[in-house]
């Protein structure tokens, strides 16, 4: 494709968007702060990205305000590039047990309070362990440290056991990256990870833009 992909970036009031909005430009993506179903019919993205902190059930409360959840999940109906950042992970799941929500329900799976952690919140630097090859880690060196901020993560049914890409541990290991097509999702946040999370977040817009090129994408 020719210039550079549009990614929407959500605004729900959960993320840190002047991090993010920074971190795609510098890799070459434009970016379009969305926070409502109109803007992002009328944004012409070719990506999206749900980014998020706090807890899963007034984040669901202020997406279903905007009018944006059958959106986001029409969006990866559709399998168009997504990548969900933290919270934006853990929505994917069919519910939270922070506070009993139900979330956009796309992956199999619950988030789930960490197991045996040695302290909450999980908070700083983390390797990330790659269970298989993914194009959103390459460059990235193996089991590379990004940075964590969470208390829950997903907890991936038997049955979508193939989309974890990448494990951290911090008392039992939890899923810390997913794949499967053109839904990505981290636990840890790209945009305050330094030269690796911008290494990341470029691999991303790579992806995307072989996607609006038509070219197929590893699961």
């Amino acid at each position: 494709m020719s210039g550079r992909p549009l990614i929407a970036v959500i605004d729900y009031g959960a993320g840190n968007l002047v991090s993010i909005d920074q971190a795609l430009t510098s890799v070459g993506s434009g970016v379009v702060l969305v926070s409502s179903a109109a803007e992002l019919a009328e944004a012409g993205a070719d990506a999206m990205i749900v980014p998020g902190v706090g807890a899963a059930a007034p984040a669901m409360e202020r997406l279903s305000a905007a009018g944006l959840v059958e959106p986001i999940r029409d969006w990866i109906a559709a399998d168009r590039p997504y990548l969900g950042i933290c919270l934006g992970l853990q929505l994917l799941f069919d519910g939270s047990d922070e506070d009993g929500a139900t979330t956009l329900g796309v992956l199999p799976g619950r988030t789930r309070r960490l197991v045996d952690a040695p302290t909450l919140p999980h908070i700083g630097w983390n390797q990330v362990e790659r269970r298989r090859d993914h194009p959103l880690f390459d460059a990235v060196a193996p089991a590379a440290d990004f940075y964590f901020v969470h208390s829950y993560a997903g907890a991936v049914e038997p049955t979508a056991e193939d989309a974890v890409v990448a494990l951290t541990t911090h008392g039992q290991p939890f899923a810390s990256a997913i794949a499967r097509g053109n839904l990505l999702g981290v636990q840890f946040h790209p945009e305050r990870s330094g030269d690796d999370g911008l290494r990341l977040l470029g691999n991303f817009v790579a992806l995307v833009r072989a996607h609006v090129d038509g070219l197929a994408v590893p699961a």
